[in-house]
């Protein structure tokens, strides 16, 4: 944890889980953090003033929630089952992410992810400044990262 934590990581079912066993296998790590200075530069760049709703230029309070997820295989392995093994993950993120965005929406509020393919944010458009999750781990969970040959990874 860090200075930024104010709800720190817990395990979260995706809204699709109907099982226990399958919402063990879904769960997504998740916790709630304010924007230290240099994640909110990184924020800045992305997204430009896009999150200003109502076009006011005061400051906002900006919240990020980091998501993670454990993977059945070693994703740094290559093969058929490895890419579905990424398809899993993809799509249990895509689906928890576009339901909350969409009910903090719903709820007046500016709300984005990153696709984790491209680092390009999902919800907003015109934003075409990539995002680096793994940076944004680093910062606000202290975690380590490690270099996968072009890729830095947890």
């Amino acid at each position: 944890m860090t200075l930024s934590t104010l709800l720190p990581p817990k395990l979260v079912a995706p809204p699709s889980c109907n099982t226990s066993t399958k919402e063990q296998v879904n769960a997504l790590e998740c916790s709630v953090h304010t924007l230290p200075k240099p994640f909110l530069r990184e924020f800045h760049h992305v997204f430009r003033n896009h999150y200003l709703i109502d076009g006011a230029e005061e400051q906002k309070e900006l919240l990020a929630i980091p998501t993670n997820q454990r993977a059945r295989q070693d994703l740094v392995a290559v093969g058929d089952h490895i890419e579905e093994e990424k398809d899993r993950l993809l799509n249990v993120f895509i689906v928890f992410a576009s339901d909350l965005c969409e009910k903090i929406r719903a709820m007046g509020y500016w709300a984005d992810f990153i696709d984790p393919c491209s680092g390009l944010p999902m919800m907003t458009l015109g934003c075409n400044k990539v995002y680096s999750e793994v940076d944004s781990m680093e910062c606000l969970l202290n975690y380590k990262s490690y270099n996968a040959g072009f890729c830095k990874i947890l």
